[in-house]
């Protein structure tokens, strides 16, 4: 018996699902099948209590009382001493809404979310392929309990190893989306309030606030300082410019003449001594003539 050239079809997803349904006995058309609604829940809560424990415990209480169980725990304390637990709850989707209503008055609330995603079609669609997938794998068994040739039972082998991986990750899908739907996930963060800040009387001031204020005071000063020193140096820097500019320009600018002074007559009063003449340099000084001679060298007469 020959299986050489065989063409192996499989039926496509969701041929089974979506066929008419068969008409019964008696002629009339069944009534329409339910689909179940498949619905994957999670929510997260945040509350801060004095006691952590005690909340801690309710929230294990809560979930196991339900039908579920807890399924991850951490809790680690903070640099300011402070404790913070966070609780991973895995309880039926039925009995979400009141486990959930139970944790909150654990103590303060500090923040709430649920979501909720709707994978109805998304089941329907995988458990299809798992029949379909399952159907084709008994087809190939029986090919191989029918064939004789050793190539034949070589190739059918090889066909059923792939189909067979197939249909186990069709399996895991669906064990995945079983264990999401029928059980939601609840994240509980539970921690301690921060310690109260001590109180200060009306009117008292310490060393520190007074340090504080002081430093306050010299940094806002120094800030303004630095923004007019920023403000005033392009003008600084301009000035210093110009005034180098001119030392230099005098600096390279030739010396004037000094003007030559000469003779100056000053009137003489009457009875008065006779002022001095300013001599031109260079000229050697000569006596007065005498005011009674008439310049020719001869006395006048009186």
């Amino acid at each position: 018996m020959e299986f050489r050239g065989v063409l192996f079809l499989t039926p496509p997803a969701g041929a089974d699902a979506k066929a008419p349904s068969a008409p019964s006995a008696a002629g009339t058309p069944q009534a329409p099948t339910v689909i179940r609604p498949h619905v994957i829940r999670t929510g997260t809560l945040g509350i801060e209590t004095a006691e952590p424990q005690k909340a801690l415990a309710a929230a294990r209480t809560a979930a196991e009382g339900a039908g579920g169980y807890v399924g991850n725990e951490s809790t680690q304390r903070g640099k300011d001493g402070r404790m913070a637990s966070t609780l991973t709850l895995r309880v039926p989707g039925e009995r979400f809404d009141a486990v959930i209503g139970a944790l909150e008055g654990g103590g303060k609330l500090l923040n709430r979310k649920v979501e909720a995603q709707d994978v109805t079609e998304k089941v329907a669609d995988v458990d299809s392929r798992v029949k379909s997938q399952q159907a084709s794998v008994a087809r190939v068994r029986e090919m191989m309990d029918k064939a004789t040739a050793l190539g034949d039972v070589v190739m059918l082998e090889g066909e059923l190893s792939r189909r067979q991986s197939d249909l186990e990750s069709l399996l895991a899908q669906q064990t995945a989306l079983k264990d999401q739907t029928s059980l939601a996930t609840i994240t509980l963060a539970v921690s301690e309030p921060p310690p109260p800040a001590a109180e200060k009387k009306d009117g008292e001031t310490g060393f520190g606030d007074a340090l504080a204020a002081g430093w306050s005071v010299f940094t806002t000063v120094v800030r303004y300082l630095l923004l007019a020193l920023a403000a005033v140096l392009p003008f600084a820097v301009a000035a210093a410019l110009i005034a180098l500019g001119f030392r230099a320009h005098r600096r390279l600018r030739p010396a004037k003449p000094k003007p030559v002074a000469g003779p100056t007559w000053v009137p003489r009063q009457e009875g008065a001594a006779p002022a001095p003449v300013a001599q031109a340099p260079g000229t050697a000084s000569r006596p007065d003539p005498d005011p009674d001679s008439d310049g020719s060298g001869t006395d006048r007469e009186g």
